[in-house]
């Protein structure tokens, strides 16, 4: 578990949100380069890793999603103060007074979302939720010239400050999980599994712009092909208070292996093969139904003529935020879990419905 911890701490350092995902990718296959047969880099930056087992067999699509929430530069104000878009879904409550990092071409730069003092409430509603459009980011400088001088430019990513504090001893805070820890599990299942211990190809998919609509699955889902899919992802868990909450996923649960979300019903061979091995091999899990979410296996099950797929799922608390909430035990068993489906895997006819 320590060095899954250590590898998410440092994907997590890295600045990344949609369309900026280059340094994620370098970094990944770096990492990589000893430990796969190939590597390459697609049109829309999606980055592959194939690494091949010791005898024919079938071909399976994991992937992950390179990209974080975010922001990005759109205008500087004459007294300095930077207004922004976002990258990605976010929710304007949890905005004010965060702390982020500028990514230039001169290095990174950290900045506050601004918000007015406590003492102004009483001239203020306090019930307002002022819109992201409305709210600006101080990096301390007085002028346009000063922020210039900082190489600051329209159009540089915006991140959350990364930060990585354990609550527990299992029990880590932190932004960008979402989807780090999905690609952290991937890293280190390319890493640890044998040629010797399975048949066919582990394709590992490290996708761009997942938050911002799938878009890079979409790209990859029209060039490649296999027998069957996973992507890995986090996911809201429902076991706090809210009103809303079902309390039917929790963190510590285990891994989430999917049902359904907005974006795919899993193929429910997948799903009850996963369900089989991990009770074979005694994985923590819990099966997931969440509407208010999707995943890239929503493009990737649509491939080519179409792939069974499935998601294992990281929970999560305070998702999309500048501190999600992960057990490190959830993310140990979807990376075991993940290890022994590909050991285990089949060719798609078998996760066909058979007509008799």
């Amino acid at each position: 578990m320590d060095k899954l911890k250590e590898l998410l701490k440092e994907l997590t350092e890295i600045t990344g949100p949609c369309g900026f995902e280059e340094e994620v990718a370098a970094f990944i296959a770096k990492r990589l380069r000893n430990t796969v047969d190939s590597l390459e880099v697609d049109n829309s930056g999606n980055l592959i890793a194939i690494k091949k087992g010791s005898k024919p067999g079938p071909r399976i699509l994991v992937a992950a999603h390179m990209d974080e929430i975010g922001f990005i530069v759109k205008k500087v104000e004459s007294n300095g103060l930077i207004r922004f878009e976002k990258l990605g879904g976010h929710d304007d409550r949890v905005l004010l007074s965060q702390r982020v990092q500028i990514q230039t071409a001169a290095g990174t730069r950290t900045g506050v979302i601004g918000t007015i003092s406590a003492h102004m409430m009483k001239f203020d509603d306090p019930e307002k939720v002022r819109k992201h459009q409305n709210l600006y980011i101080d990096v301390g400088a007085a002028s346009q010239q000063q922020v210039s001088d900082m190489g600051i430019r329209i159009g540089d990513p915006i991140s959350w400050f990364p930060h990585f504090d354990f609550l527990t001893e299992t029990r880590v805070a932190g932004k960008g999980f979402d989807d780090r820890a999905g690609c952290a599990v991937l890293i280190k299942a390319l890493e640890e599994i044998e040629s010797e211990d399975f048949s066919g190809e582990f394709v590992g998919i490290f996708t761009v712009q997942e938050e911002v609509g799938l878009r890079g699955a979409r790209v990859a889902s029209h060039y490649l092909n296999g027998d069957v899919a996973i992507a890995l992802d986090t996911t809201a868990v429902s076991d706090t208070p809210e009103e809303m909450m079902d309390n039917t996923l929790s963190l510590g649960g285990g891994t989430g292996i999917k049902v359904m979300d907005f974006s795919l019903i899993a193929n429910k061979k997948v799903r009850e093969h996963l369900v089989k091995l991990a009770e074979e091999n005694h994985i923590h899990y819990q099966l997931e139904i969440f509407p208010g979410i999707g995943t890239d296996a929503g493009e990737l099950s649509l491939a080519n003529a179409g792939i069974p797929t499935g998601v294992l799922s990281i929970p999560s608390r305070n998702a999309h935020s500048s501190n999600e909430i992960i057990d490190l035990n959830d993310l140990e068993a979807t990376k075991d879990l993940l290890l022994v489906f590909i050991k285990n895997m089949h060719h798609s006819p078998k996760y066909k419905f058979q007509i008799s």
